[in-house]
């Protein structure tokens, strides 16, 4: 919007008349009779008629130069205070030392470009609301079905309960697996594929299209009180590892190569179980996906479906060190590598722990753990993990 000067009182333009060599700008007026002192109004003014251009521009061009010469005399100030304070702390060294110094700086230079260089050519890791969406339209490990207008929705049971309160205590009243859930929904105006963007909503955060009813706030008011309001993804995800609610597979761990890929055995062999959900872990590693539809195709997985029972994976030690577990599954619901519980529970040993001490090798630091979590990120397909590792590496 633009504003016409003429408008205001004091505004800056040109005089208009009398002779063009005398014309004056007018800033503005200063009056002292209300005041009752009897002055009349000044009317102040800056005269452009007598100062001719080349000493403007020789008063300007003066004081660039003395500008110019205050910068660089506080730029030589520091410089030298830089130099002086390196030449005392080098006064009293060998050259050898001064040379091993020159080169530790320029390794930690070319360390610090290599690493850019493989950031920027390393393929964007997905992040945990992608391979929720991607859980969601390829409906890995379902295990309740929703119907809602003659229509079927295959969900996930543990997720849609973390995440609203209407559907915790819907599903509470429908326990079995495979269940088949009619939805009686009283907000008016909600079609089948606004029920999909809802459950979309559910598992990711967002809508997932393009709606204009999304926009209207009486049908979100009229969602939000029928179905409550979801905290954020991230806050959901993080309670349901915490509490593991409706979880269905436990991880084992053990020495024997043998029980590897079997799934059941000897219990005595086996190790500390981890509990977890298997649409959250199928959805971040292929790894675990491919295992779980294997089980699906040969038929072990009704067996553990009959008798109400979480699956059972195993786990080679030698392969997936048990200490990293809690860390692997933290990062799956989190995408957040947390090293810290690793020392968590001392009492609580690994078999690749109890090698390095019969070897007599030290504890590993911090960055070896990290690189060592950064393989069986490989291993698993986990890319976030595999990410995540590879920056607290580089960060030690």
């Amino acid at each position: 919007m633009g504003a016409n000067a003429s408008n205001y009182p004091h505004s800056c333009s040109p005089r208009v008349g009398g002779n063009s060599q005398a014309q004056q700008t007018f800033i503005g007026t200063s009056s002292y009779s209300q005041q009752g002192y009897g002055c009349e109004s000044k009317l102040y003014s800056l005269d452009h008629g007598h100062e001719k251009p080349q000493d403007k521009k020789k008063r300007t061009s003066g004081l660039a130069t003395l500008k110019k010469k205050f910068i660089k005399r506080r730029k030589s100030n520091r410089s030298a205070d830089h130099a002086k304070q390196m030449r005392e702390l080098l006064s009293g060294w060998d050259v050898r030392d001064v040379n091993a110094l020159v080169e530790e700086y320029e390794g930690t230079s070319a360390l610090k470009e290599l690493s850019l260089q493989a950031s920027l050519a390393r393929p964007e890791a997905r992040t945990l609301q992608k391979d929720m969406a991607d859980l969601y339209e390829y409906k890995y490990c379902t295990d309740v079905d929703l119907i809602f207008q003659e229509t079927c929705f295959p969900v996930h049971r543990a997720i849609l309960a973390a995440r609203c309160p209407f559907f915790k205590t819907l599903l509470a009243s429908s326990p079995e697996y495979g269940a088949e859930i009619i939805m009686d929904i009283n907000t008016a105006g909600i079609d089948m594929p606004m029920f999909s963007a809802l459950l979309h909503y559910l598992y990711t955060g967002e809508f997932g299209m393009e709606d204009s009813r999304f926009q209207n706030v009486d049908i979100l008011v009229q969602l939000s009180e029928e179905f409550g309001t979801p905290n954020s993804l991230d806050v959901d995800m993080r309670g349901l590892f915490d509490y593991m609610c409706y979880y269905d597979v436990v991880l084992s761990f053990s020495s024997d190569s043998e029980l590897v890929g079997a799934f059941g055995g000897n219990q005595n062999c086996l190790d500390e179980e981890l509990k977890a959900h298997k649409a959250i872990i199928s959805a971040r590693s292929p790894f675990f996906r491919n295992l779980l539809q294997r089980r699906i195709r040969t038929g072990e997985e009704i067996t553990d479906r009959t008798l109400r029972t979480p699956t059972r994976i195993i786990l080679d030690e030698s392969i997936i060190p048990k200490k990293y577990a809690k860390v692997i599954l933290h990062c799956m619901y989190t995408d957040m590598v947390d090293l810290s519980v690793l020392h968590c529970s001392p009492s609580v040993g690994s078999l690749s722990e109890v090698q390095a001490l019969v070897a007599g090798k030290p504890n590993m630091t911090r960055a070896e753990e990290a690189m060592e979590l950064y393989h069986i990120a490989l291993f698993l397909e986990f890319n976030m993990l595999a990410q995540e590792s590879t920056c607290i590496s580089n960060s030690l």
